[in-house]
């Protein structure tokens, strides 16, 4: 154990201190060294209207960092199932505090609601999810961690136009450089707005005469609310997710977030809400969303829960934020499963996507990790197995893929 720690020491060291090894991000820039790269792109910034003085006060900050590069290139995405994830993120606690946030600052959750039609409890529970209300934002510097991933040629013009983005955050006047200081990837604030996100959405709430998603609770609430209205498209008056109970017989083939049928086509086939009451006889589209197969959890997703996924593509944060927000607005906890859902383990979903690949699947990355690629491609398999087709890997989903 030591010895691994030592070398990992040693790697990272090594990683900040070699400008050489920075080159590597040089293929997708016609080989140019950081520093030439780095003088480009403030020719850009400058031809994007950024002014020579905000350009200035920012280039103490614009250094490379291998480090960051090292941790966008191992980050993970979500891998744990569905209720382990919610139990964990949804916690009381954060219900709690979001219905304390929503008194605290009523008078800007209000405001919010009229101008932008997002409910209080949207807002609360994105708030705490991404910084836990403002005590977790991150501590790295935000320019420093922009320009070494707009540097690294994994997602370049990406963070090419994140950086110029922030310069013009600074040269606005909304936050000075030093104040800019997030997590590694470089979102800001206490809803971790990418830059370009918080030039073009963050407002002033508070009157003071800059947007200040940091330190102002009324910036944040006011921002975040015109950010889910207007670029994730919210639809005024409504809801986004509603747990429900659905029968052994319903059609699962049929349960997918790209298949809608009205509330009252789902209310035929037997769903009801999870406290047995029927759903309305109207014409309200909406999906069946079984995150964890036809034994865990179900929900119907509405139109609404489109600005979820917009905001995380990850199916299982998505749905957590969105369940967060029926249990801050007095939704009751979901119901536990009748019996314990099975979950293969990474190595066997690994395997499985492999199998997928070879019939022609696309299932993205091959990681034993469940995405939404490789939930399609399980579905598909179901139905030429004639299994039920609820997206969820099974042991015998995998030993018929085997040829067993």
């Amino acid at each position: 154990m030591t010895k691994f720690i030592a070398a990992s020491v040693l790697a990272i060291a090594l990683a900040l201190a070699s400008p050489a090894l920075a080159q590597r991000g040089a293929a997708c820039h016609g080989g140019k060294s950081f520093e030439q790269f780095l003088t480009q792109l403030k020719q850009d910034a400058a031809a994007a209207g950024v002014s020579q003085r905000a350009i200035a006060a920012a280039s103490p900050r614009l250094v490379y960092d291998q480090s960051i590069v090292n941790r966008d290139r191992g980050q993970r995405v979500f891998g744990q199932v569905f209720t382990e994830f919610a139990g964990r993120m949804a916690a009381n606690y954060r219900m709690e505090q979001g219905r304390a946030k929503i008194k605290t600052y009523a008078h800007a959750f209000a405001r919010a609601e009229k101008e932008y039609g997002v409910p209080p409890e949207v807002i609360a529970a994105f708030w705490g999810l991404e910084s836990d209300f403002g005590a977790n934002m991150g501590k790295l510097p935000t320019l420093r961690s922009l320009v070494s991933l707009a540097y690294d040629c994994r997602r370049a013009q990406m963070f090419h136009d994140e950086t110029i983005a922030a310069l013009k955050i600074i040269d606005r006047g909304d936050l000075a450089p030093s104040e800019m200081i997030g997590s590694w990837a470089g979102e800001l604030g206490q809803t971790q707005f990418l830059p370009t996100h918080y030039y073009n959405y963050a407002v002033d709430y508070d009157g003071d005469g800059h947007r200040n998603m940091l330190r102002s609770a009324p910036d944040v609430i006011g921002s975040t609310a015109n950010y889910i209205a207007t670029a994730l498209k919210w639809r005024r008056g409504e809801p986004w997710l509603q747990e429900v109970r659905v029968p052994a017989s319903l059609p699962w083939d049929q349960a997918d977030l790209t298949i809608k049928h009205p509330r009252s086509q789902w209310a035929a086939w037997g769903v009801t809400y999870a406290d047995g009451r029927p759903l309305p006889n109207d014409n309200l589209p909406a999906s069946v969303l079984l995150p964890m197969g036809r034994h865990g959890p179900a929900f119907l997703a509405y139109p609404n829960f489109a600005a979820y996924t917009e905001w995380n593509n990850s199916l299982i944060y998505s749905t957590t934020a969105a369940y967060l927000a029926t249990r801050i607005g007095g939704a009751a906890p979901m119901r536990k499963p009748t019996a314990p859902v099975t979950q293969l383990p990474f190595n066997e979903i690994k395997e499985l996507q492999q199998l997928l690949a070879r019939q022609g699947f696309n299932v993205g990355k091959i990681d034993g990790i469940l995405g939404q690629q490789s939930r399609i491609a399980i579905k598909t398999v179901q139905k030429k197995y004639g299994l039920p087709a609820d997206s969820w890997p099974t042991a015998e989903l995998l030993a018929r893929m085997r040829g067993r």
